[in-house]
């Protein structure tokens, strides 16, 4: 495909994500959660332009939308290409679905060329998390991991994963169905950064080496509540400047270990009154790493230290596992054939590590997985600002077009 041929599908691939960002929950805003209202518009739009790929269009009983582009022959292997369609709320346009909306792109790019594999590509139905307090349902469908537990949490509102399912017209008793054929090739994630170091480093492009494993913990520290006038400063336990002092001490120790990322992003305390000394205070804890020997040693060292910060404040400290998440290191071979297309497509890249969570690391112990950033501008993401650059989208492109022939020349 020429430059100018590559310029004008990269185009029309931005253009359709911000098409698929107005799909929302709410007006003026991009909030899209697992099979709401407006995934139905998603799946329409979707549906259109899969066919006009060539691709046969299908929604799997976890709400995946799934188009198959055939392979040479009819038992030819699988290459999946996905990734999300559920937003953040007040998300921007592009993370998930720009992944989708070149897939789409690079299977119409083809023209007809039939492959030594098929190519499927998929538009899970959720990643975020975000109705069900769960990610990754759309992926552990394709990965065959979504099991009853998980059909039965329960959103706000009382209603269960599997209610979601069927009130969507679909059957979560064949969830199942969804599962990949053991014999699949690989799988293809396309990506923007969702950080700054690209934009930074002023890199179009960058290939994952591995995503980052992660540590979710809440900690208590529990004091005294008392009149915030009358109790000296000497004689007070105060459950929240303890959680500040640790919380200080958690930015000092995770800048001082390379690649460790550790955030204190919620606190809630009790009583939640300006003359009154906190008596209870949870924050969280959220340590990643790619490394999950160095994850696991931070963590436990930020325990011990809030631990002794607890005790030397007359405080009580308890703590509650949320998630340990091991790292997923990428596949060897399938990430040398993606840094293969890329260098030879000429677009400036770096290596990275992913540190936020993505589908691919769902559909690792499966097949073999690969992922491909797209620079974020301003490293923004999760947010209204979120952008691209269209020469970077082609860019994209054009090194998956690459890969796409260069696996199909391993294969014949």
């Amino acid at each position: 495909m020429g430059t100018a041929a590559t310029a004008t599908v990269a185009a029309e691939a931005v253009r359709r994500c911000h098409a698929l960002a107005a799909c929302s929950e709410e007006p003026g805003a991009t909030t899209r959660t697992f099979l709401s209202a407006p995934m139905r518009d998603v799946h329409a739009h979707v549906t259109q332009w899969m066919t006009a790929a060539g691709m046969t269009v299908a929604v799997d009983h976890a709400g995946n939308i799934r188009g198959l582009y055939p392979g040479a022959s009819p038992a030819a292997p699988r290459l999946f290409i996905g990734s999300h369609l559920d937003t953040v709320p007040h998300a921007g346009a592009f993370d998930g679905v720009l992944g989708v909306m070149l897939g789409i792109a690079l299977v119409g790019s083809l023209d007809g060329r039939r492959m030594p594999f098929a190519i499927e590509v998929v538009g899970f139905s959720e990643e975020e998390g975000v109705r069900f307090r769960t990610p990754f349902i759309g992926s552990r469908a394709l990965a065959g991991s979504l099991d009853d537990e998980l059909l039965s949490r329960r959103d706000a509102n009382g209603h269960t994963v599997a209610d979601a399912i069927r009130a969507f017209g679909l059957n979560p008793s064949r969830v199942g169905e969804a599962t990949a054929d053991p014999g699949a090739l690989a799988y293809l994630e396309l990506h923007i950064e969702q950080g700054p170091v690209l934009d930074r480093r002023s890199l179009p492009l960058g290939i994952v080496d591995a995503i980052a494993g992660q540590s979710r913990l809440t900690l208590t520290f529990s004091g005294a509540t008392n009149h915030a006038g009358t109790t000296p400063m000497a004689m007070r336990r105060d459950a929240l400047a303890g959680a500040a002092e640790w919380i200080t001490a958690v930015e000092s120790a995770a800048t001082a270990i390379e690649g460790l990322a550790a955030t204190v992003g919620h606190i809630e305390t009790t009583p939640n009154v300006g003359n009154m000394i906190v008596g209870r205070c949870d924050v969280s804890l959220d340590v990643r790493h790619r490394e999950d020997q160095v994850r696991v040693r931070a963590y436990d060292d930020l325990l011990r230290r809030a631990g002794e910060i607890a005790a030397r404040r007359g405080l009580v400290l308890a703590y509650q596992h949320h998630l340990d998440q091991r790292a997923t290191p990428m596949d060897a071979a399938l990430t040398t054939l993606l840094t293969r297309a890329v260098a030879s497509s000429g677009a400036p890249f770096a290596h990275l590590t992913s540190g936020a969570g993505h589908d691919a690391m769902i559909l690792a112990p499966r097949m073999p997985v690969a992922m491909l950033f797209v620079r974020s501008p301003g490293g923004i993401s999760h947010h209204p600002d979120e952008a691209v650059a269209e020469a970077d989208v082609a860019a994209a492109l054009n090194a998956g077009l690459r890969f796409v022939d260069l696996l199909a020349a391993e294969r014949r």
